[in-house]
């Protein structure tokens, strides 16, 4: 019994060992694997939904076994033949011929390496046409989500100036009771009030729409709530723009298309003709009723003709297209390296305004609580209360709003750089 025991204790710390070592390599999987920012997340759940996404699979599934016929015995599936032959409508003698025979298409010359590249390009392709699709998706998305924070930084900003407007209405209102300001302070009070409750009006009406063109793209799942976080993104790290040109998404999509097309002008040069074809039949046939079945074999090889004009024409087509497309490449490429540096512009240039409105908005919300306790002891006038109200909301306002034009500037530059939300 003490030996059961002393094994048993040992397979309990064995086991307790290998439960730690389980939860702690799960505990650090989770903090190496950050979660999906909102943007992000919003962003696979439109992709989800989306036609390429869903026929994506069954592209690449085609492609694929464009690419596997390639490694075919025979360019197209065999053909067996069958014939008999008699002459019960003739001379009724007695005569019979029964063949059977199979036909095997051949591979023309370099036909079937050709064949090969040309789905290698297919396979690769699809892909690109996916990533392409995808960033596409993805600048619709950015823009309704930025819209989006743009109005409900809005909205959030004319509640607060709602409260403040009350709260200086009836600040007004109970100096005028004591007889300390006069009944048109008192009206202009509640005019800023009632501009005030108009202006939020307004700015939730923006916010519901807005929230309502981002809902489409959710698939029906709760969007985060308008308090968190902007979703803003992390900045790329950026040296040259026309090499970042070079990886881009949509750039790689056309220069795969490009050599798509070729492959295909490659392979249209090949077959100038149909599959040759070589066939092998057994026949069994007498001549007479009553005489022994005769056996022979037959080995034949079909050679079609060549196709002419309608070859070239098939040929001249591909070469055409891909000459269109790789033109089109060079285009995109020096356009899209305008558009990176462009974006980089906007990006520094929003970042230095969001510090620069921060300042302002810290210096005026400063300015009004001075104000504000000057006016509470009656030592400043009511116009210079009201003045330094308003440049202190509209200071905010300003450095809200420079926030999140930064954090979407940020946005527009990776998508510039062909990235995908994250």
């Amino acid at each position: 019994m003490p030996f059961v025991w002393k094994i048993s204790r040992a397979r309990l710390r064995a086991l307790a060992r290998t439960l730690a070592w389980g939860l702690a390599a799960a505990s650090a999987a989770a903090q190496a694997t950050p979660a999906a920012s909102p943007l992000q997340a919003l962003f696979e759940q439109a992709w989800r939904r989306q036609p390429e996404a869903q026929a994506l699979p069954l592209r690449r599934q085609a492609a694929q076994a464009g690419r596997d016929s390639a490694d075919a015995w025979t360019p197209e599936p065999a053909a067996l033949e069958l014939q008999t032959k008699n002459d019960r409508i003739g001379s009724r003698l007695g005569a019979r011929e029964h063949t059977v025979g199979v036909a095997l298409p051949l591979w023309l010359p370099g036909e079937r390496a050709r064949k090969a590249a040309l789905g290698d390009a297919e396979l690769r392709a699809v892909d690109s046409s996916g990533l392409a699709a995808q960033l596409e998706l993805a600048a619709r998305v950015r823009e309704s989500w930025w819209n989006w924070r743009r109005a409900c930084s809005d909205r959030a900003l004319a509640q607060g100036q709602l409260e403040n407007a009350r709260a200086l209405a009836a600040d007004v209102a109970r100096r005028l009771a004591a007889g300390d300001m006069a009944r048109s302070d008192h009206y202009q009070a509640q005019a800023v009030q009632a501009q005030a409750e108009a202006t939020l009006a307004q700015a939730q009406g923006a916010c519901d729409a807005a929230r309502a063109v981002l809902a489409a793209w959710s698939d029906g799942q709760p969007l985060p709530p308008e308090g968190e976080a902007l979703g803003a993104e992390p900045a790329p790290v950026l040296e040259q723009p026309l090499a970042a040109a070079y990886g881009h998404p949509a750039l790689a999509d056309g220069e795969r298309q490009a050599a798509l097309a070729r492959r295909q002008a490659e392979l249209a040069a090949v077959q100038t003709r149909a599959n040759p074809e070589l066939t092998l039949s057994a026949s069994s046939e007498r001549g007479m009723a009553g005489d022994r079945y005769q056996q022979s074999v037959t080995l034949g090889v079909r050679l079609p003709l060549g196709a002419g004009v309608r070859a070239h024409a098939r040929e001249a087509a591909a070469l055409a297209q891909a000459l269109e497309l790789e033109t089109r490449v060079e285009r995109e490429r020096a356009r899209l390296a305008a558009g990176i540096r462009a974006a980089q512009a906007q990006a520094s240039a929003a970042a230095a305004q969001e510090r620069a409105m921060a300042r302002n908005a810290e210096l005026a919300g400063a300015t009004r609580g001075f104000v504000a306790k000057a006016f509470a002891l009656g030592e400043a006038d009511w116009p210079t209360r009201l003045r330094a109200e308003q440049d202190a909301v509209q200071a905010e306002r300003q450095a809200l709003r420079a926030r999140i034009d930064a954090a979407a500037a940020v946005s527009a530059l990776r998508q510039a750089l062909g990235l995908l939300p994250q």
